[in-house]
C-alpha cells in the first residue's frame, strides 16, 4: 500500500490549494508506467509502452496489443492483448529487434495472433515498474510478470481445464525453436531487427516450466505441427500444453535471453537463482525505490508527485545494457558491427540527436556510474564499427542528423568522469568530425562542404542542410571544450574555436532567423520561416534559431541586442501555431502537437526549442524563463495515459521535466553550468553517488507562486542566472524565495548571466 502524508486543502487568498505530499517514502508506488500510452502515429501523447524492468536493463517486458512488427506495441486505446512481449524498443518509430512473446490460452488450441487474442480491462490490470498483472478474460487467465535485468518470471493463473496452453512467438525474419519435454524447457532463437545493417544477429532464448508438458506442437507460417518438438522456420513458434486440476492452480515459467549464445542465455537465467516470484518482486521494488529515490520530493500536490516519479522512470530505461556476464564473471558482449563476441561494456537503443540535450546530463549529474559505463561502451563501439553511433538500436541506425556523440562523450568528462580512455574517444570525436560514416546519420553528411564553406549548402542534395550547420557547430563546441581539457595543441583548439562560430553562417538579419544558404553564399529563396522539415530537422526556423546552446550571447548580437532578443523569444509565443508542411506533403505528428498545444509555435512536443524557454536568462529577465517552465510543466505534462505534449524520447522529454522541477537545466551540455528556472517543490533532496546531498528549497512554493524573489547558496545570497555543477556536487543547499509577483531586478546584470563562448572569449 501507498504510504502518503498530505496536508488538508488550505484556503488562503480566497484560493483553495490542492493537497501537498509532505514526504514521499516509497517512490515507485508513485510511477504511472502507462504515462504516455495513449497514442498514435498521427498524434503522439509520449509514444510510450508499459516497460516492466529494471533500471537499464537489457531486455525489458510490455503487453502487445499491436500486431507483430507494429511500433505501436501497446496503446492504451486497445481492447486485445496478443502476447506478452520481451521488448528492447527504444520507440516506435525505430520499432523492436530481439523479440519473441509468450501467450497462454484455454479451451482450443490456437497459436495465430488474432486467434490467441484476449479481451482486457485496464480495471483488471496492474501496472509497476518491477510487476506486471492483467486478466486475460477470454482465456479466464491471470498472467504476471516480474523481471530481473536479463530474465523474468511469469506467473499464470489458469482455471481448470485440460486444455491449458502456453504459445511462443519466435517472430518473423527467420526464427528457431526446440522443446525439451524431459526438461520441461523450450529453447530457440529470434533475428527480427528493424534498423540495420548489423551482422549476425540472434536473441537466443531460454524457458524452464515448473509443470510437466501434457502435449507438444511447433508451429510455423504454413501451418500447426502436432507433436513435433522443433521448428526452424521463417516465423516459428511452439504450443506447450498442461493438465490444471483446479481451478486458481499456477505455472510458473522462467526466462532469460542472450544476444551471444544459448549457452549464455542459462546463465543468464541464473540470475533469478532459485528465488521465487515474490522474492523477485520486492527485489525489483527495492531497487526501483532505491534507483527513485536518489531524488526526493516534498511539498508538491499529488499530481505533481506522481508527474515527477512517472517522468523520473522513464529517464533510467535507455540506453539499455547490451553487455552480459560470462561463465567467469566477465563483461562481454555481442557486437552488432562485427557479429561477434568482445570483452567489455556496450549499449544500445537511443539516439543522441534528442538524448544529448537533457538526458545524458542529468545521468552525470544524478546517476554518473552508469554513464561510466556507457563510455566505455562507447569506446567498444568506435573500436569495432569505426565510428561512434548517432543512432544506436543497437548498431548503425540511418535517422536523424547531427554530430551529437560529440555532446556525449564531452559532458561526461567535463563533469568529471574518469576511469576510461577518453583519449581514445577524442580520438574518435576527431574522425567523427571530419568525415563522412558508412550511414549518412553517422559522422558528418556534408563535412567538405561544412569545413570548407563553414555550412552545409541549401542546394546540394544534402538534406535538412541548416540543421545539420547548427548541430556540426554546437559539436564543434564540445570538442573544443575537451580540446582545452585534454591540454591539445594550440592549433587543435583553435581550429574547434573557430568552428564553432559556424553558426553564424547562417543568420539571416533581415528576418532575424537563421536560414539555409546555398553553396555560391546566397540565402536560399523563397524563405518561409514557418516552413517544417527542407533546411531543418522536424521543425522550423523559429524552432531551430535558439540551437546556439554555447553562444546565445554572440546570437543576442546577431540579432541587435537584448530587447530585440527577448522580443524574438517573446514572439514565439505570441504567434498563432500556423506551418508550412509542403515538405512532408502533410501534417507530421510533430506539427501536431504544437498545433493543439496552445503556446504559439512553441513546439516543446519536440525536442529542438526545449531549451529556448531558459533563454530569457541570457538577456537579463529571468522572470519571463521562469513564468514560461512552470506554465511547460503545468500545461504539458501529467501522469496519464495522454500525458506528454509529443514523443517522449528515450528520456529525453522526461529529463526535461524532472530538471525544470529542480529549478534550472542544461542549456549547454559540455559546460559545468546549469540555468536556473523555478522549482516546483517545497523541497527537493538530490542523494549524490559521492554521498553529498544538494536540497532545492523553496518553501513558499505553489501554484501561484511561481516566480523567484531572490535566492541563497549554502546561506549566501546568490545573485547568479546558473548554477555550477560543483556547486551542487560539494553538497549543500539553495533556498528560494518564492512570490506571485516577478521580481525585475534579480539577474538583470551581465556578471551574472550564464555562459556565452563569445564572452568567455573577451
Amino acid at each position: 500500500m501507498k504510504r502518503i502524508i498530505v496536508t488538508g486543502l488550505i484556503a488562503l487568498s480566497g484560493v483553495a490549494h490542492a493537497q501537498q505530499v509532505q514526504k514521499v517514502s516509497d517512490p515507485v508506488d508513485w510511477v504511472n508506467p502507462l504515462m504516455g500510452t495513449d497514442s498514435q502515429g498521427d498524434l503522439s501523447n509520449g509514444n510510450t509502452y508499459p516497460a516492466i524492468g529494471r533500471p537499464w536493463g537489457m531486455n525489458l517486458w510490455t503487453p502487445q496489443t499491436g500486431n507483430n512488427g507494429d511500433g505501436w506495441q501497446y496503446t492504451y486505446s486497445a481492447h486485445k492483448i496478443k502476447g506478452f512481449k520481451q521488448t528492447h524498443q527504444p520507440s516506435p518509430w525505430m520499432n523492436d529487434y530481439g523479440q519473441f512473446s509468450l501467450m497462454p490460452v484455454t479451451g482450443k488450441l490456437v497459436y495465430k495472433q488474432e486467434e490467441r487474442a484476449s479481451w482486457f480491462s485496464h480495471k483488471a490490470e496492474t501496472v509497476k515498474p518491477y510487476y506486471y498483472s492483467v486478466y486475460l478474460a477470454d482465456h479466464d487467465v491471470t498472467t504476471e510478470i516480474t523481471p530481473t535485468e536479463r530474465a523474468a518470471i511469469f506467473r499464470f493463473t489458469f482455471p481448470k481445464t485440460d486444455s491449458a496452453f502456453i504459445v511462443l512467438d519466435a517472430f518473423d525474419k527467420e526464427s528457431y525453436v526446440k522443446i525439451i519435454p524431459s526438461e520441461n524447457k523450450i529453447v530457440g532463437y529470434s533475428t527480427r531487427y528493424s534498423r540495420g545493417p548489423i551482422k549476425n544477429f540472434k536473441n537466443y532464448f531460454v524457458i524452464v516450466f515448473d509443470k510437466p508438458f501434457s502435449t507438444v506442437n511447433t508451429w510455423n507460417e504454413n501451418g500447426l505441427e502436432r507433436g513435433k518438438t522443433e521448428m526452424h522456420s521463417k516465423h516459428a513458434g511452439a504450443v506447450v500444453g498442461f493438465s490444471i486440476t483446479a481451478r486458481g492452480e499456477k505455472v510458473h515459467a522462467r526466462v532469460a535471453s542472450s544476444f551471444i549464445s544459448e549457452e549464455q542465455a542459462l546463465l543468464n537465467l541464473k540470475e533469478l537463482k532459485q528465488d521465487d516470484f515474490a522474492t523477485v518482486e520486492k527485489q525489483g521494488r527495492d531497487i526501483w525505490n532505491t534507483t527513485l529515490g536518489r531524488l526526493q520530493v516534498e511539498g508538491g500536490t499529488i499530481d505533481q508527485v506522481r508527474t515527477f516519479y512517472s517522468s523520473l522512470y522513464r529517464t533510467l530505461f535507455f540506453p539499455h545494457k547490451l553487455y552480459e556476464k560470462d561463465a567467469t564473471g566477465n563483461i562481454v558482449h555481442y557486437s552488432p558491427y562485427t557479429g561477434k563476441v568482445h570483452a567489455g561494456y556496450m549499449f544500445a537503443g537511443t539516439g543522441f540527436w534528442d538524448t544529448f540535450r537533457a538526458l545524458y546530463p542529468f545521468l552525470n549529474l544524478v546517476y554518473p556510474s552508469i554513464n561510466k559505463e556507457m563510455q566505455e561502451g562507447l569506446l567498444n563501439d568506435y573500436k569495432e564499427g569505426g565510428f561512434l553511433p548517432e543512432w544506436s538500436s543497437p548498431g548503425y541506425a540511418d535517422i536523424m542528423v547531427g554530430n551529437n556523440s560529440a555532446s556525449v562523450v564531452a559532458d561526461a568528462y567535463i563533469k568529471g568522469l574518469r576511469g576510461y580512455d577518453i583519449n581514445k574517444l577524442y580520438e574518435a570525436l576527431l574522425h567523427g568530425a571530419n568525415n563522412e560514416g558508412p550511414v549518412s546519420a553517422v559522422g558528418r553528411k556534408g563535412v567538405a562542404y561544412y569545413n570548407k564553406l563553414g555550412y552545409v549548402p541549401y542546394n546540394v542534395g544534402i538534406n535538412e542542410n541548416a540543421a545539420r550547420t547548427l548541430e556540426y557547430a554546437y559539436d564543434d563546441f564540445t570538442i573544443y571544450q575537451l580540446a582545452k581539457a585534454l591540454n591539445r595543441p594550440k592549433e587543435e583548439i583553435d581550429l574547434y574555436a573557430q568552428r564553432c562560430q559556424n553558426y553564424r553562417n547562417l543568420f539571416d538579419p533581415e528576418t532575424r532567423l537563421m536560414r539555409g544558404k546555398n553553396e555560391d553564399g546566397k540565402f536560399q529563396a523563397p524563405f518561409n520561416p514557418l516552413k517544417w522539415g527542407d533546411a531543418f530537422t522536424e521543425g522550423n526556423s523559429w524552432h531551430y534559431t535558439w540551437s546556439v546552446f554555447h553562444d546565445i550571447n554572440g546570437l543576442m548580437g546577431l540579432m541587435g541586442g537584448k530587447d530585440k532578443f527577448v522580443g524574438m523569444l517573446d514572439s514565439v509565443f505570441v504567434m498563432p501555431p500556423t506551418f508550412d508542411d509542403s515538405y512532408y506533403g502533410g501534417v507530421i505528428h510533430e506539427i501536431r502537437e504544437m498545433q493543439i498545444a496552445n503556446m504559439g509555435q512553441y513546439a516543446h512536443g519536440n525536442q529542438p526549442i526545449q531549451h529556448m524557454l531558459y533563454l530569457y536568462n541570457y538577456a537579463g529577465q529571468p522572470w519571463k524563463t521562469q513564468y514560461w517552465v512552470r506554465e511547460a510543466m503545468k500545461r504539458l505534462y501529467k501522469a496519464t495515459p495522454d500525458g506528454y505534449c509529443g514523443d517522449e524520447d528515450n528520456g529525453q522529454t522526461s529529463a526535461w521535466y524532472v530538471f525544470s522541477a529542480m529549478g534550472f537545466y542544461p542549456v549547454c551540455p559540455a559546460t559545468d553550468q546549469y540555468v536556473l528556472g523555478a522549482p516546483l517543490f517545497k523541497k527537493i533532496t538530490l542523494k549524490q553517488e559521492n554521498g553529498k546531498s544538494f536540497v532545492i528549497a523553496a518553501p513558499a512554493n505553489n501554484a501561484e507562486n511561481r516566480y523567484v524573489q531572490g535566492a541563497k547558496l549554502n546561506g549566501v545570497g546568490y545573485t547568479k542566472n546558473w548554477i555550477s555543477h560543483w556547486d551542487i556536487q560539494k553538497g549543500g543547499s539553495m533556498e528560494v524565495n518564492m512570490s506571485a509577483r516577478p521580481q525585475t531586478t534579480k539577474g538583470t546584470q551581465e556578471k551574472d548571466f550564464p555562459y556565452s563562448f563569445s564572452t568567455d572569449k573577451k
